[in-house]
């Protein structure tokens, strides 16, 4: 059998697969397949409809929060939103924790007057004790896991006078959400609802219109709050397959069940990792991440021979981060139980015969 840990999209549940292989053949009663369905048909207005009620009701969302399903990745995000959410001169608050907070920070700068308010310490989270948050700035941004590094935020701070905006690519749904909290939460899908293209962005309506100066209708979020995420065409398959994803996660058992199954999965891991020296994670168990756990070796020379032997048995696509390095593994909600003690089986296994 093959596992995949691959960062970049997440492994499918096979119930998934085999209802989205049926929806190709023919989208229910529709006569037609789910990727030839017209964006501004009634086929899949109902999808529309059906995915927003499924993430709603999961969300526990409240009636005041629009959500948005949006083309491209949670990058595109990275100037929308200070176009979208901020005015001219007005500054916007960023706390810099890795490698994907960084490069919003980079893309952000270009379009307004950005702040890194606070930044990481190795291997540490920065508290939000310790943000310097600016008078009168439109937002304060967060990303909730830094996959690169294996971080991630276990608690979040309390609402204030400036609206906090997070990149939840990674972590999205694998556990509950005080959505409260935020004004703003953007995640692409690939990670925990299914395929590459689309967006998922949850926004309070007080929020939207804020711009003063125009921002192109496709990235536009009160135009696409309005026109129900159809200003451009929308990745209608892409949202058919998260609200397969959807539906699977309701089956499972909900949220409070995501999160209790990607603990485990995480605490497998780091057993393994804890009991010796020999494989070394540099995020303070504090700040540990549940969703990406991220380790090195020894001795570099050992990682290139590590992930040959994992392929070898079927455990894929473990290489860290180019700007980390080491091993990298993604428990995302369609990584099994299974996946993660056959890896962590194999990591005892590797350090008995090459420790």
């Amino acid at each position: 059998m093959r596992f995949s840990f691959a960062s970049a999209s997440s492994k499918l549940p096979p119930p998934v697969l085999a209802e989205l292989t049926a929806d190709i053949a023919e989208w229910r009663t529709s006569c037609m397949s789910a990727l030839e369905l017209p964006f501004n048909g009634s086929d899949f207005a109902d999808i529309l409809s059906e995915a927003e009620h499924e993430l709603r009701s999961l969300l526990q969302l409240p009636q005041s929060y629009k959500v948005l399903f949006l083309q491209g990745g949670a990058s595109t995000q990275f100037a929308a939103l200070p176009m979208n959410l901020a005015a001219e001169h007005q500054p916007c608050d960023y706390v810099l924790s890795g490698h994907w907070s960084r490069r919003a920070i980079e893309v952000a700068s270009d379009w307004r007057d950005v702040r890194t308010i606070v930044s990481e310490r190795d291997g540490f989270l920065p508290d939000p004790a310790s943000w310097r948050r600016s008078p009168g700035a439109a937002y304060c941004h967060v990303t909730s896991t830094e996959t690169a590094e294996g971080l991630q935020y276990h608690e979040f701070p309390e609402t204030s006078g400036v609206p906090l905006i997070a990149d939840m690519t990674a972590d999205f749904l694998t556990r509950p959400l005080p959505i409260e909290r935020f004004g703003l939460v953007y995640a692409s899908a690939q990670k925990n609802l299914g395929a590459a293209g689309l967006t998922i962005v949850i926004v309070d309506e007080n929020l939207l219109g804020k711009s003063k100066r125009k921002v192109p209708p496709p990235l536009d979020y009160a135009h696409q709050a309005s026109a129900n995420s159809k200003v451009n065409t929308p990745p209608t398959f892409a949202i058919v397959v998260a609200l397969r994803m959807l539906h699977w996660l309701r089956q499972e058992g909900g949220l409070d069940a995501a999160a209790a199954k990607n603990l485990a999965k995480s605490k497998e891991l780091y057993a393994v990792i804890d009991e010796s020296d020999f494989y070394r994670c540099f995020a303070s168990p504090r700040d540990r991440s549940t969703i990406s756990i991220c380790f090195h070796l020894p001795d570099p020379k050992l990682d290139q021979l590590f992930l040959d032997e994992a392929e070898q048995i079927g455990l894929m696509h473990l290489k860290g981060h180019p700007n980390v390095g080491g091993i990298r593994a993604c428990l995302y909600n369609g990584v099994t139980a299974d996946a993660a003690s056959a890896l962590a089986n194999f990591m005892s296994d590797f350090k008995r015969r090459r420790g």
